[in-house]
């Protein structure tokens, strides 16, 4: 009973420490907005919320939006796909992991904007986002993978081989239960890098429906309060997208367990 009651005061005491850190981030930005009091520059934050609900009652708001999200997706299955195969192989081959190493310490050495200046050349505009998702969230998954699986213990792979535990057991009860946290850790961390990879994707190759295309048209029109509105929009949709990814590595956890 104790620790149900020591827990519920932790939960609390975290919400109210996040409340805080949200309190002082506006009141930073309503000292910005009355210092230079122009919406040119710094917009009050009413103003820009005003803005966001403005732009959700829009007609085209899910399009825009939608948009932006399946590209997401559909880089971080394709990323995913890959990540697994390649960090698989990587971490039970030491060889093929030396291998691929320079790729993957290239790939991510490479600045983002080197790249999409290069997929303008390359592929079509609304590709641009989903091929710098793919390459900004591949050498995450592909690292976690690698060593998720190079975690497990050898001598407990030896030891089931050598009693000749079936092979689809020995990766149900000792490889996936190893990679599965890597893999979520994997996915959080490409999330948050591929989704800010595809908004700059968006802002430079301008495809027909997109956020960063909402926000580079406003900024041509130094309309700060709808840029700052679709940069809102975007970190809720981040916010979501990690909160499930959390969710989920809550279960995998509780799995691991059982």
């Amino acid at each position: 009973m104790g620790g149900k009651w020591l827990m519920k005061i932790s939960f609390t005491r975290k919400h109210f420490i996040t409340l805080i850190s949200i309190a002082l981030m506006m009141s930073l930005w309503q000292i910005a907005a009355w210092y230079f009091d122009s919406d040119l520059i710094v917009p009050y934050p009413y103003k820009s919320f005003i803005s966001v609900i403005g732009l959700i009652g829009d007609v085209g708001f899910i399009k825009v939006v939608g948009a932006t999200v399946i590209r997401g997706l559909f880089g971080f299955f394709i990323s995913a796909a890959l990540g697994l195969l390649v960090g698989i192989w990587a971490g039970l081959r030491q060889d093929f992991n030396t291998f691929i190493s320079p790729f993957l310490v290239t790939i991510r050495s490479i600045p983002v904007i080197s790249l999409i200046l290069l997929a303008l050349i390359w592929f079509n505009p609304s590709v641009v986002p989903v091929f710098i998702a793919m390459l900004t969230m591949f050498p995450f998954i592909c690292t976690n993978v690698a060593d998720g699986i190079k975690s497990v213990d050898p001598n407990l792979v030896q030891m089931a081989k050598f009693y000749r535990v079936d092979r689809r057991k020995i990766l149900h009860d000792l490889y996936i239960p190893a990679i599965m946290p890597f893999i979520v850790s994997g996915a959080s961390s490409a999330m948050g890098i591929g989704w800010r990879a595809i908004i700059i994707g968006e802002v430079l190759s301008q495809p027909r429906y997109g956020i960063g295309t909402k926000m580079q048209a406003a900024q041509t029109f130094l309309n700060v309060e709808a840029v700052i509105a679709w940069t809102l929009i975007a970190i809720l949709i981040s916010f979501a997208f990690e909160k499930i990814i959390r969710l989920y590595e809550k279960r995998v956890l509780k799995w691991r367990v059982q």
